[in-house]
């Protein structure tokens, strides 16, 4: 007997199927490849060339992939261009980018860029799914912004329904599934739609699988943080307006940002109305630049992670005088503040500071007043603060004694060149003011009231900013109205210091927190008042408020989303685990006790009802005996509900066969065989209805029996009512016959 071969049937949904797969393959790689592109360019990281580029290539592939006319380059010549750029690559990091992540990336949006067009096998699949990972990699180092984690969600869907028909077309295609048969137009389209949704289905279920059990781990698995990716914290222009020497303009450039700096969340009710952060303070001017000149010196936190800011030493630098009872405190206030990464490790503490309570250990005093943190393998993100909102009293107001401590002499140092018309203006403005106090009031208010704010300084300020501020331009920005009175304050004999933060922000009500920016950054004044110590003015005309509606409020959302990323997942650490753990904990014990009293009085309330029930039956037994009935007749109408609906529509169906033949076909099909079952003729379920014909062999029923098959066929598959009309007749006749 010869071998005989035998090969399976081509379905005539397999090249459909292929199809349908391959175009959903092929698209979610376009939009992973297209996510994770969006993901890195939403760091601000790229360069507006490298944006447009790349947004002109994936317009140019989207239309391609739209109307179905592809235009791929050779893979001769794009391993030619790829080859190419590592000799541009060596200039773009020597005179353009000069810098290795800046070019790494602009090689792997070239690498994307040709890719895209030359995409002919399955390696090339592979290698826009691997550089897509490259993307979002390369954001999240360049970025803890709450945009990655939005742009990370799409990520992970779309790399799911991507891996996923990637399996499945490689599979088909190694089946080699043989084109053929045809389907029809509308069956195609019904048929690709049901796979692609199948497919979106089956990856949303899988990334919703992963992130819940990632989410489990991430929260669980014990941490440690040591800052997130700080060796790629760019140094920004943050950091010329904090550092040991600042320019005029920096903070005025600082204050053209509508980046977020931190946000700042109060632990008391008492939030003090204007808030100054104080960050660097800088004691000498040199008629263009403020210097910290004194340097600082180190100091280590106590065994539970606390600065101490009270410490003699220190208390004098910050508050100017020891505050171990101040004399006129307001309140004292506790809040915790979360950075952003802009490149300096300064605290910015509310005056007067007392403690201090970061990830940090070792921290920096300057002996100008302020705190930074001393730790090069950590930056400041996340730390608790303690302030002392603290005013002046009526005596130190009145206090008309220059006499200086020896530390304060320094704040008294003016510029070589001071314009002579400073001094003298001054002496004006405070000729009718004895005290300290009132003197440093009277030139505030001179500030405030005759010199108008802008941002606007184009006109360059000629060699004496402060001078032609005061008596040309008489219109500029925070630095220069703290500047001119730092000045005219020393000329008086009055201790002096230009403190650089930020003024105010922008309360989120759906977070709790308050927003500070980059537009928020400030400069003003601290004056020694004798007997008290620093006291707060700022001579800066006061901005005006603006509300918050409509876009406005989508954004505070969104920036409530952002605030929850940094603090539970990018600054996630043990700290966070432990809190979190003692509140969970805490809560579900609550909810138990909660539960178990709310079950005791429910139980409570049946047994008293059923106390009283039976009582009240007792005497009126009739009565009950009639509802028990009631509701026990109510109780199984409600039970079989359903039920009786599907036997009356069934009832429906089979008493007008012609509305619906298929469905009243089968009802009296199933309704033959079940009484015939009762008759003793059963039907095995391996049987058809053929075979269970023959099987019966008194002829007279045998034969009735087949010519109702007959019918039920050409109604219940052909659909046709008048066979499906005679179905009842000869189900009367079979029932007789058999009954005889």
């Amino acid at each position: 007997m010869a071998a005989s071969t035998s090969t399976l049937p081509v379905s005539p949904v397999a090249p459909l199927l292929h199809a349908a797969i391959t175009r959903f393959f092929t698209s979610s790689l376009f939009a992973l490849v297209f996510v994770s592109f969006v993901a890195l360019a939403g760091t601000g990281k790229l360069d507006a060339l490298s944006l447009i580029v790349v947004f002109v290539a994936f317009g140019v592939r989207s239309y391609q992939l739209i109307t179905n006319k592809p235009w791929l380059i050779s893979e001769k010549l794009s391993s030619r261009l790829t080859i190419f750029y590592f000799v541009l690559g060596c200039i773009d990091f020597f005179f353009i980018s000069g810098e290795l992540v800046g070019t790494t990336v602009h090689l792997v949006l070239f690498i994307m860029v040709v890719k895209l067009f030359s995409v002919q096998t399955p390696r090339d699949h592979f290698y826009l799914a691997l550089i897509s990972f490259m993307m979002v990699l390369s954001a999240a180092i360049l970025t803890v912004d709450g945009f990655f984690l939005a742009a990370f969600c799409f990520f992970l869907l779309l790399a799911a329904s991507t891996f996923i028909s990637m399996e499945m077309e490689r599979s088909l295609r190694a089946a080699k599934a043989t084109e053929g048969a045809s389907v029809a137009a509308a069956s195609s389209a019904a048929m690709a739609a049901r796979i692609m949704r199948s497919l979106s289905k089956a990856s949303a279920w899988i990334v919703a699988c992963t992130v819940i059990g990632a989410g489990i781990i991430f929260f669980l698995l014990p941490r440690t943080s040591a800052g997130y990716m700080s060796a790629f914290t760019q140094r920004n222009e943050f950091v010329s307006g904090f550092s040991d020497e600042v320019r005029l303009g920096a903070i005025g450039h600082i204050q053209q940002s509508p980046s977020v700096v931190m946000r700042v969340r109060f632990n008391t009710q008492n939030v003090p109305h204007d808030m100054h952060w104080r960050g660097a303070a800088y004691s000498r001017f040199d008629g263009i630049s403020w210097a910290n000149g004194s340097g600082s010196f180190p100091a280590n936190s106590g065994p539970d992670g606390k600065l101490d800011l009270q410490q003699p030493q220190i208390s004098q630098l910050i508050a100017g005088v020891r505050r171990d009872h101040p004399p006129a405190a307001k309140a004292v206030v506790g809040y915790e503040v979360l950075m952003e990464p802009i490149g300096t490790n300064m605290f910015f503490l509310l005056p007067t500071p007392l403690a201090i309570n970061s990830n940090s250990r070792n921290y920096l005093v300057a002996y100008t007043g302020y705190v930074m943190g001393n730790d090069s393998n950590r930056t400041v993100s996340r730390y608790n603060g303690n302030s002392e909102i603290t005013q002046p009293n009526d005596a130190h107001r009145q206090s008309t004694t220059l006499e200086l401590p020896h530390d304060k002499i320094n704040y008294l140092q003016l510029p070589d060149n001071l314009d002579p018309r400073i001094p003298k203006l001054s002496a004006d403005i405070t000729k009718d003011q004895t005290s300290v106090y009132r003197r440093a009031v009277a030139i505030e208010g001179y500030l405030q009231s005759k010199f108008a704010y802008s941002l606007d300084m184009s006109t360059p300020p000629g060699k004496d900013p402060i001078a032609w501020f005061l008596f040309d331009r008489r219109i500029g920005h925070c630095e220069y109205f703290a500047s001119a009175m730092a000045l005219m304050l020393r000329t008086q004999g009055i201790p002096s210091r230009i403190i650089n933060g930020f003024h105010g922000g922008e309360y989120n009500d759906v977070s709790g927190s308050y927003i500070i920016r980059a537009r928020d950054a400030h400069s003003w004044v601290e004056a020694y008042i004798p007997g008290f110590g620093w006291a707060t003015f700022d001579p800066t005309p006061a901005a005006e408020i603006t509300s918050h509606t409509g876009w406005n409020r989508i954004a505070l959302y969104a920036d409530a989303v952002r605030e929850f990323w940094r603090e539970w997942v990018v600054n996630y650490d043990f700290t966070h685990q432990e809190n979190l753990a003692r509140s969970s904990v805490s809560t579900a014990r609550q909810n138990f006790d909660r539960f178990r009293i709310w079950s005791k009085e429910k139980y409570e309330a049946l047994l008293t009802a059923a106390r009283n029930t039976k009582e009240a039956a007792a005497g009126r037994p009739q009565l009950y005996a009639v509802c028990a009935v009631i509701v026990f007749a109510l109780f199984m109408v409600l039970f079989n509900f359903r039920r009786w609906i599907a036997a009356y529509r069934a009832y429906r169906l089979a008493a007008t066969p012609s509305h619906s033949p298929k469905a009243a076909a089968t009802i009296w099909y199933l309704r033959l065989l079940r009484f015939l079952a009762r008759r003793g003729f059963e039907k095995t379920p391996g049987q058809t209805p053929q075979e269970f014909v023959r099987s019966i062999e008194e002829p007279t029923i045998r034969s009735e029996i087949s010519q109702f098959i007959r019918y039920y066929e050409k109604a219940r598959f052909g659909e046709s009512t008048k066979d499906a009309e005679y179905l009842p007749t000869i189900y009367a006749q079979i029932e007789a016959t058999v009954k005889q």
